[in-house]
């Protein structure tokens, strides 16, 4: 296997701040009761600062996890048992645990075979008299057609959230990805472009949903009765979600270096697409209009018509031949054993089972048939994100690719 060079993250500027926090003893400044330090330390109000600024939203909130922070959101837009939230196959398992941490119901949406994203156009026929939001990945570098999607939540009255892990600095006609929904959020652990080992910050431009956040992240029903707003604050089930003085010192010298981050994937990704372009056997990632792509994974299909055997030999034989990094499998949710048995539902605890949900819910294969077919037989990737990659590198990652098609494609 050849090796390439890891992409290092962490430099002398965070292990400076990292000293100045353990010098100061202040490894955590939050207090689970209102008041100053409510909100968390100095490091985490300035982080949230940091983020407010550098992604032009009004409120920034960290956590110590996106799958907390998800979690946060579903609460903060009111979802209880038996309220559907549609979302798409192709992501992390913690989009739908948001789902049913609150009793609420994942409808699984087919994707965009180019993007990868949701597919708005499906989204419509899916909403019922129980759906109350829709969740758009930002899956592996680029959002989500959200102009289309907050059209549709408009005209049925749903929120609007994006899970933008995989797209931290990712635009949409101009905006960052995660900022144009109702709630947004970003990944910091530790495989993301920017991280503090663990952690996530959520964005959203209304005030009434920032203090939601903030409650939920922060033993909110210990604080409740201690609140000077007139709002509305029901279900508000607190949990500690709450991001260290460490994390968030290190997210602000991170946040400082995306931009160069986002350069060098950029020239990476457009290195490796002009290597690659000359294999018509091979689909190279579509970015939508309007999109910018930050490249998490570099996503490809195969083209089924030019080759004798499946993506599986050809990423065995890539492998063999020395390329790390690929992988031929994402994940398709709706296939998970949770969502196979009602049994395994009702024992974990979750207040309702299928049969209390409406009757045409289904979770079996066929439901999302596009995300089915990229898994079984053309979505291959390479992971971007784990190397500091050289042209001698995409090179090699070229040469590798013209031995395999060669070897393995159908003769025309």
């Amino acid at each position: 296997m050849r090796e390439f060079r890891k992409f290092k993250h962490i430099g002398r500027e965070e292990k400076r701040v990292v000293k100045q926090v353990m010098k100061s003893s202040l490894l955590s400044g939050f207090y689970g009761n209102w008041g100053e330090k409510f909100e968390g330390g100095p490091r985490v109000k300035s982080f949230e600062n940091d983020c407010k600024d550098f992604f032009e939203v009004e409120h920034a909130i960290t956590f110590n996890s996106l799958a907390s922070g998800l979690s946060a959101a579903i609460g903060a837009i009111g979802i209880g048992p038996g309220d559907e939230v549609i979302i798409p196959p192709w992501t992390m398992s913690a989009t739908a645990a948001a789902v049913l941490h609150w009793g609420g119901i994942p409808i699984f949406c087919d994707i965009d075979e180019r993007t990868y994203c949701i597919d708005p156009n499906l989204v419509e026929k899916l909403i019922h008299k129980n759906t109350k939001a829709i969740i758009a990945v930002d899956i592996f570098g680029q959002s989500a057609n959200l102009e289309m999607l907050l059209n549709i939540a408009r005209k049925y009255d749903l929120k609007v959230i994006s899970d933008s892990a995989q797209s931290i600095g990712a635009k949409r006609y101009g905006k960052f990805a995660g900022t144009l929904a109702d709630i947004g959020g970003i990944s910091l652990n530790y495989h993301k472009h920017i991280h503090t080992g663990e952690g996530a910050v959520m964005f959203t431009n209304n005030e009434d949903l920032a203090l939601r956040l903030k409650l939920i992240r922060n033993h909110a029903e210990s604080v409740i009765a201690d609140i000077p707003y007139s709002v509305s604050l029901t279900n508000m089930v607190g949990h500690n979600y709450r991001m260290t003085e460490l994390q968030a010192a290190i997210g602000s010298e991170q946040l400082k270096k995306l931009p160069k981050i986002l350069d060098i994937r950029d020239w990476e990704a457009n290195q490796i697409r002009e290597e690659l372009n000359r294999f018509s056997e091979i689909i190279m990632p579509h970015v939508d209009a309007g999109n910018t792509h930050v490249y998490y994974l570099f996503p490809m299909q195969i083209n089924l018509k030019f080759f004798t055997s499946d993506k599986d030999a050809l990423v065995n034989e890539l492998t063999s031949l020395g390329v790390p990094g690929l992988s031929t499998r994402y994940v398709n949710l709706h296939l998970l054993p949770i969502f196979q048995s009602k049994i395994a539902i009702g024992a974990s605890g979750f207040p309702w089972t299928f049969e209390k949900s409406r009757k045409d819910i289904s979770y079996q294969k066929g439901l999302c048939p596009v995300a089915e077919t990229l898994q079984e037989k053309t979505y291959l990737s390479f992971y971007m994100n784990d190397y500091a990659l050289t042209k001698k590198d995409i090179n090699f990652i070229g040469e590798a690719f013209d031995t395999a098609i060669t070897k393995l494609s159908r003769p025309i």
